[in-house]
C-alpha cells in the first residue's frame, strides 16, 4: 500500500486516461513524443498531466510499472533454477528487450528507474539482489555496481533501437558484457 493520500474520483480517471493515451502514443511515436500530444489523447489539459507526472521520466516509469514488476517478480521465481551468473544474464536481457518497448526509452532509462514507482523500486531493488548474489559467488567482480549494469541495458538498448533487426542479438551483447565483468575475465 502506498502512504500516498487516494486520488478524488475524477483525478483517478484522469490519471488513468493520461496512462492509456500515454501508452498508446509511447508505442506509436516513442518516447520522445509531445506530451502536449498525450493530453490531448488523453482529453485533460497540460497543466493536469504536469499535475499527475510532473516529468516525461515520471510518465514513462508510470506506463512501465506493471512490466516492471513483472519482471522482477519472474527473476525471483525462477532465482533457484539459475546459477548467479546466469540469473544475472537473463534479468539483463529482460530488461534490455523491456527497454526497447518504446522507442527513444532507452536514453532516459537510468533517470526513469529512479523515479520511485513501484515497479521502478522493484526492478532496482532485483538488480541489485541479482548483483550481490553474484559478486557473493565469484561469478562477478567487486568493483561492479548497478549502475554498471543500467549503463549496459542503455546502451544495448540504443543499438536495438537503431536497427530494429538486431534485437535478436540482445543475448549476444550482454554475453559480451557478462565476459568483461566476470571474475575469470578480469585477469
Amino acid at each position: 500500500m502506498s502512504d500516498a493520500p487516494a486520488l478524488r474520483a475524477d483525478a483517478q480517471k484522469n490519471r488513468e486516461l493520461i496512462l492509456v493515451a500515454a501508452e498508446a502514443l509511447f508505442l506509436e511515436k516513442g518516447a520522445d513524443v509531445p506530451l502536449e500530444e498525450v493530453a490531448k489523447r488523453a482529453g485533460v489539459g497540460i497543466g493536469t498531466l504536469y499535475r499527475r507526472f510532473p516529468t516525461r521520466e515520471a510518465l514513462l516509469a508510470a506506463t512501465s510499472n506493471e512490466r516492471f514488476l513483472s519482471l522482477a517478480a519472474a527473476s525471483r521465481a525462477r532465482d533457484p533454477d539459475l546459477t548467479p551468473g546466469d540469473a544475472v544474464r537473463v534479468y539483463l536481457e529482460e530488461l534490455a528487450r523491456d527497454t526497447s518497448t518504446y522507442q527513444s526509452l532507452a536514453a532516459s532509462i537510468g533517470t526513469v528507474i529512479e523515479c520511485g514507482t513501484p515497479g521502478c523500486n522493484a526492478i532496482t531493488a532485483e538488480g541489485h539482489r541479482l548483483l550481490r548474489r553474484g559478486q557473493e559467488a565469484g561469478a562477478i567482480r567487486r568493483d561492479v555496481t548497478y549502475e554498471d549494469f543500467i549503463y549496459v541495458v542503455t546502451a544495448i538498448s540504443i543499438a536495438i533501437e537503431n536497427d530494429r533487426s538486431s534485437k535478436s542479438r540482445i543475448r549476444h551483447l550482454v554475453d559480451l558484457f557478462l565476459n568483461g565483468i566476470s571474475v575469470k575475465g578480469s585477469d
